[in-house]
């Protein structure tokens, strides 16, 4: 027996201490053999570039024989994994397997999508998966052709009706035509009736015909879903207006009505009345004498107000429950000859074999004007005895008892939008159905107790009520929960169907034929769709037949491109790239799908042969020129691992992978891909590689490098040497700054640093902050590497010439600072309080004008004077035009921050000291104007006013002080005005006239215009060009005020006019506008703590314009299209109003039922 091998004891490499940084240079010393990795062998073996072999150039791609990269197995190869047993002799000869047990972790890695994702000798883990699962792979390959949906999804199912495709907003018409289809009696005659048509008027105009052909499509069409497309189109129906099931009902049946008058059938001239109509009496018995008047009339639907939680039952009780007319209602009786008070009764006297029973669920709500749908829960029975409801006439027990067959459901909350559906029994299934245009299931009976079908008895579950939210007005509804056994209870139930229960039902077996022309219709289209199904299936099965024959080919060529030594001819390709290879046949192509539904489109009964809106035949998804399917044969690009010469980048191992030439030449090459460039492994960029080399090189030397400088860098020795200390200081860091790729660091003495330690002279630079010293033995080390550096010891002195120069500056520094301390002296007021600003501290001073610029200037020279010039000179003669005349109305708000006024004992100084000129004397006089305190300035020269407007409208642009009024400031006028905006602070910052106070003055009593200071003010920048809208939209962006709140004012008139400009109202350059904040009207506007408004929805345009509008018919219909026709379109030709025949009141035209006494008109 063998014994286990124990695992081997492996010596662990030791750690780094603490504190100790990890060193590049010894990590790869330790690593001892240089060709662990692509670049172990950079700055071991190799140390220049001209000594890279063919082996380095391929170790830097993995493709080195000494490379550890593994030829891992093919996964994918059919018994490539092979269990392999020990098998040992015994002595008598047998063959014992022994089971052996050896750990080591000296063992290959795994192999995973991990592990060899960087690995170019596995070509696992690309796309070869998809290829595998042959039921996945044939989806998407199908999928990636895009054939089109299968056509037999639409083939109609056994034991299901066909449903109708909703062209919009067609589901109310849809949810009667099939509850019409179910009647047996009305389906046979609409099949005998024949359409009126003639040269004007094809058959596919007759809404008869289009009816025959789609009651015949329900009956006999193959296919799931039929589209009423054409019937719709005759009845010039706008498709996507939804309309009134019920007025549709009403109008639908009295235009076939007109039709089947036309037949020469007598059973068809009367099939409406007698199928759908009865007759109903209007009786009057006066209370006064007792005369009875009756009125009789027809009707084909039964109308009931509805009340919550009530029966059908008890709503026909109150419709028939007599009322009384009395006061303004009185009735004029005709024995009595006088209005009396009467009574007035609706009596059924005769009802039809189908009953109609509408639910008048839409109301006219007054307060509002518009319809409102009420979701009161009714309950109906499956059997409906009428009996009792019928007056003066003989009860029966079967002659009158009606058995729910169809239920019209209307869902959503809203009257002018929702969706109609309907729950019909159908006679040839004999089961129940829900129409949902097109989706038709199968639902349970109403009223089944057991809703399962089970034969056991069902265990009832407590009652519960759960909550529904409707999406269309969020009215949260409450489902009751099933009504009893035989009974139906419903929130949206719309119309009722209820059929006599006869004697001699009809034999749903007996059923008629289409006629001829409506069945070929429907059997050609059948034939279209089994056509569409054939081909759709032969092209499948032709696809799933090359899809296999593809598969095999991938097969052989992914399970046999793999590499099993280094000995073996290869070819480089991206791993992208074999991914692509793999995965194109799955992908999206340009093919011309088959349109299979257009295939079964209702074809013209005219034509001979079939073609759908795009002119495809029925046979067009079986030529073979209809788009390629097969995988698109082109050359696949191997750019992610191309360098810019075009050769392999050693910069993109990680995405390269190599496989098998033979494979290559023999597989792939022959199914018509290939790979470009085609590169093997030779083909490796060698100027890529030395320009890598060299980063990598400086990568490793350099730390090794600084570290030999740091270690005798400071040493003692002397003589030192001098080196500039940024060059040091950079060229330490692990990526110095100052180094480029594939090039060698700038020398000490370079252009950058050379004035650090040397100056122009040739000699030590004075700066001794920019050098530092070095001990020799740092110095050798650097010399090594910079040849060409020269520097100079420290035994060196310092530049004469350099040294003479660092005097004589520093002696103009100290006279430049004495000559500024001396005028600082001789100005000290100007120069501590000068531009601090406050006029009121000057009143009735001397002062004298100066610019604001000048005191700036000198103010920073005094502070440093070696840093800052000396103002040049004193001149006021730009204020003074040339008439020596004062330019500045000192009165008129043309103080600004570009004048300042000092004392004139600093005046005097200044003119001694920088010949100062001319000179304008000033002088602030207070004056009390109603107990407010103002300034008045007077001044030597006086004010000249025409050159004073001629240079303030002088400008391109220039700045406006606004003036923000406050609430308590009334608006001002021409009288009031005044162009001083007094002493005012824009953003902490003082506009108005500087000058300078005492720091040492007591605090003073404030003037009313001193208190002022903190309104709101800005300065914004015009142009001549700019309007008040402009000027507005500037403010709303500053301040935050909209412009509708802006009024703005200048010289105390207001800007109405938004479209004047600044030059015609004569604005002038530093000018002061007014603006007044209005607080917007909160009643006159739409808030958000109002409730909201709702749009009021209206009814659109009804049937007018339709073949359905009274007084149009089939023959005179206009011969506009529906694609022509708009919600607006023109009302048929009829009268203005609709008299009522019993009680005269005026209905609008379009009326069937009189508002007032709900009689048919």
């Amino acid at each position: 027996m063998y014994t286990k091998r124990k695992r081997r004891q492996t010596q662990q490499n030791e750690g780094l201490a603490a504190g100790e940084r990890l060193k590049r240079h010894k990590l790869t010393s330790d690593l001892g053999d240089d060709w662990d990795s692509p670049w172990g062998w950079v700055g071991t073996s190799v140390t220049d570039a001209s000594r890279i072999t063919e082996e380095h150039l391929l170790a830097t791609c993995g493709f080195s024989r000494r490379s550890r990269h593994p030829f891992c197995a093919n996964k994918y190869q059919k018994y490539s994994a092979m269990s392999v047993d020990l098998v040992e002799t015994d002595a008598s000869g047998e063959e014992q397997v022994q089971d052996v047990i050896i750990i080591s972790d000296d063992g290959a890695p795994t192999c995973n999508k991990k592990n060899c994702s960087k690995n170019p000798n596995c070509l696992n883990y690309l796309a070869q998966d998809r290829w595998e699962d042959a039921e996945a792979g044939l989806k998407a390959y199908l999928s990636a052709i895009d054939l089109g949906p299968d056509p037999d999804l639409r083939t109609r199912r056994p034991g299901l009706p066909v449903g109708l495709r909703n062209l919009g907003a067609t589901c109310y018409a849809n949810a009667y035509i099939q509850v019409w289809f179910q009647d047996i009696c009305f389906r046979n005659g609409v099949y005998q009736c024949l359409p009126a048509h003639d040269k004007d008027r094809t058959l596919d105009d007759s809404p008869i015909f289009q009816l025959q052909t789609t009651f015949a499509a329900l009956q006999e069409s193959h296919l799931s879903v039929f589209n009423p497309e054409k019937l719709v189109s005759s009845l010039h129906l706008r498709a996507n207006e939804q309309q009134d099931a019920q007025e549709f009902s009403k109008l639908f049946v009295t235009h076939l009505d007109d039709e089947f008058k036309k037949q020469p059938d007598p059973a068809l001239k009367n099939l409406v009345s007698n199928q759908f109509e009865g007759t109903q009496t209007y009786a009057t018995t006066c209370m006064r004498c007792g005369t009875r008047s009756e009125n009789d009339s027809d009707f084909l639907e039964i109308e009931v107000n509805l009340e919550d939680n009530a029966t059908l039952e008890s709503r026909i009780d109150v419709l028939l429950q007599p009322e009384t007319l009395s006061g303004d209602n009185k009735y004029h009786c005709s024995k009595c000859q006088s209005l009396e008070d009467a009574t007035r009764q609706l009596v059924l006297r005769r009802l039809p074999p189908v009953l109609h029973i509408s639910l008048l669920r839409f109301v006219f709500d007054l307060t509002t004007f518009e319809r409102k749908k009420r979701k009161h829960n009714v309950s109906f029975p499956v059997v409906l005895d009428m009996n009792r409801f019928l007056g003066n006439q003989k009860r029966t027990n079967e002659e009158n008892t009606y058995e729910l067959k169809g239920v019209l459901v209307h869902k959503g909350s809203s009257a002018y939008h929702g969706h109609y559906e309907a729950m019909v029994f159908d006679v040839m299934h004999k089961s129940w159905f829900t129409f949902n245009d097109e989706v038709v299931s199968k639902m349970k009976p109403p009223g089944s107790a057991n809703p399962t079908g089970d034969k056991g008895k069902v265990k009832p579950k407590p009652s519960k009520k759960r909550r529904r939210v409707e999406s269309s007005d969020d009215e949260i509804v409450e489902i009751q929960s099933p009504s009893p056994s035989g009974r139906m209870a419903s929130r949206d139930a719309y119309m009722l169907v209820y059929m006599r229960r006869e004697a001699h039902p009809v034999d749903p077996e007996r059923v008629q034929r289409p006629p001829q022309r409506a069945l070929d219709v429907v059997l050609k289209m059948n034939q279209s769709h089994a056509d569409a199904c054939a081909a759709f299936s032969s092209r499948r099965e032709e696809l799933k037949r090359e899809f296999l024959e593809l598969r095999s080919k991938m097969q052989e060529i992914y399970r046999s491109w793999h590499l099993s030594s280094w000995d073996q001819a290869s070819v480089v390709v991206s791993q992208q790239a074999l991914s692509t290879f793999l995965s194109r046949p799955f992908e999206k192509r340009a093919s011309d799908p088959i349109d299979h539904e257009s295939l079964v489109d209702q074809p013209e009964p005219s034509s001979s042969s079939h073609a759908d809106k795009n002119g495809l035949t029925s046979d067009h998804c079986m030529k073979p020129d209809q788009g390629s399917t097969t995988p698109i044969v082109e050359d696949i690009s191997v750019e992610e691992i191309l360098c810019p010469h075009s050769k392999l980048d050693p910069g993109t191992t990680g995405n390269m992978k190599r496989i098998d030439r033979a494979t290559y030449e023999s597989l792939i090459l022959a199914s018509g891909s290939s790979f470009f460039p085609k590169l093997e492994p030779g083909d490796i960029c060698r100027e890529c590689v030395e320009g890598i080399f060299l980063a990598k090189l400086y990568q490793y030397e350099h730390p090794r490098h600084v570290a030999e400088f740091d270690a005798v860098s400071n040493e003692a020795d002397a003589p030192g040497y001098w080196i500039s200390r940024h060059w040091v200081k950079d060229w330490r860091q692990p990526r110095p700054k100052m180094h480029v790729p594939s090039q060698s660091d700038p020398a000490p003495d370079s252009e950058a640093y050379q004035g650090h330690v040397m100056c122009e002279h040739a000699g030590l630079a004075p700066n001794i902050s920019a050098r530092m010293r070095i001990s020799q033995q740092a110095f050798a080390l650097l010399k090594t590497l910079f040849p060409s550096w020269s520097t100079l010891s420290e035994d060196v002195g310092l530049c004469p010439v350099c040294d003479a120069l660092a005097e004589n500056s520093r002696e103009d520094k100290r006279e430049h600072r004495k000559k500024a301390e001396e005028e600082k002296a001789k100005l000290k007021h100007m120069q501590e309080n000068a531009l601090n600003g406050n006029t009121a501290l000057l009143e009735n001073v001397a002062c004298a004008l100066v610019p604001a610029s000048f005191v700036r200037e000198w103010k920073l020279w005094i502070l440093r004077p070696g840093h800052h010039p000396r103002p040049t000179g004193l001149d006021n003669s730009s204020y003074l035009c040339d008439h020596g005349l004062l330019a500045l109305d000192l009165n008129a708000g043309d103080l600004d921050r570009s004048v300042c006024l000092i004392r004139l004992p600093d005046w005097d100084a200044l003119k001694a000291l920088y010949n100062a000129a001319p000179l304008i004397t000033v002088e602030n006089h207070p004056i009390a104007d109603g107990g407010v305190l103002s300034s008045k300035f007077i001044h030597d020269p006086p004010l000249c006013e025409e050159c004073r407007i001629k240079r303030k409208t002088d400008y391109e642009l220039t700045e406006v002080t606004v003036r923000v009024l406050g609430s308590e400031d009334p608006d001002p006028t021409p009288e009031t005005y005044t162009r001083n905006p007094g002493p005012i602070m824009v953003d902490n910052r003082q506009t108005s006239i500087l000058t300078y106070r005492s720091r040492n003055a007591e605090p003073q009593r404030q003037s009313k215009r001193i208190r002022t200071v903190k309104r709101r003010v800005r300065r914004i920048g015009i142009s001549k060009q700019m309007s008040v809208k402009d000027i507005k939209l500037l403010l709303q962006e500053d301040l935050s005020i909209p412009t509708i709140c802006q009024r703005l004012f200048y010289q105390g008139r207001e800007l109405t006019d938004s479209s004047a400009s600044v030059a015609t109202l004569g604005i002038l350059a530093n000018d002061v506008l007014d603006l007044r904040e209005e607080q917007e009207n909160e009643d006159l506007l739409d808030t958000d703590t109002e409730a909201p408004q709702q749009r009021r929805e209206t009814d659109g345009g009804g049937f007018s314009g339709t073949l359905l509008a009274r007084g149009w018919t089939s023959e005179s219909m206009p011969d506009d299209t529906m694609s022509e026709r708009t919600a607006t379109s023109s009302p048929a030709p009829m009268d203005l109003v609709k008299p009522c025949s019993m009680c005269t009141f005026e209905n609008v035209p379009m009326a069937t039922i009189c508002e007032i006494c709900e009689s048919r008109l």
